[in-house]
């Protein structure tokens, strides 16, 4: 995903769109290995499923790549949030006192 892109949407949204987009690409992998189990299957078409499943694959793989990004930086930006909080909160004692 370009970083202009990431950049208008919310980190967490993004997790959310690419788990939806994992899932459904692990539910259409499931698909096709069932379909690539059936016995009555021409050359052909066992070909076919197997370059569809290979693409699945990797289009999977992609994903959880990418999720892996995403959730280290959306730990960085809390860990940020934490940081900034604590660090106005140590301001207002000191100030208040």
């Amino acid at each position: 995903m370009t970083k202009k892109k990431r950049d208008n949407l919310g980190v967490a949204l993004e997790i959310d769109g690419l788990e939806k987009k994992l899932s459904q690409c692990r539910r259409d992998l499931e698909a096709v290995d069932d379909r690539l189990h059936q016995a009555e299957l021409s050359p052909e078409a066992r070909r076919s499923l197997e370059k569809k499943k290979n693409s699945l694959m990797s289009k999977a793989s992609n994903y959880e790549r990418e999720l892996k990004l995403l959730r280290q930086e959306n730990r960085k930006n809390m860990l940020l949030s934490v940081a900034i909080f604590i660090l106005l909160t140590l301001v207002y004692v000191y100030w208040t006192m």
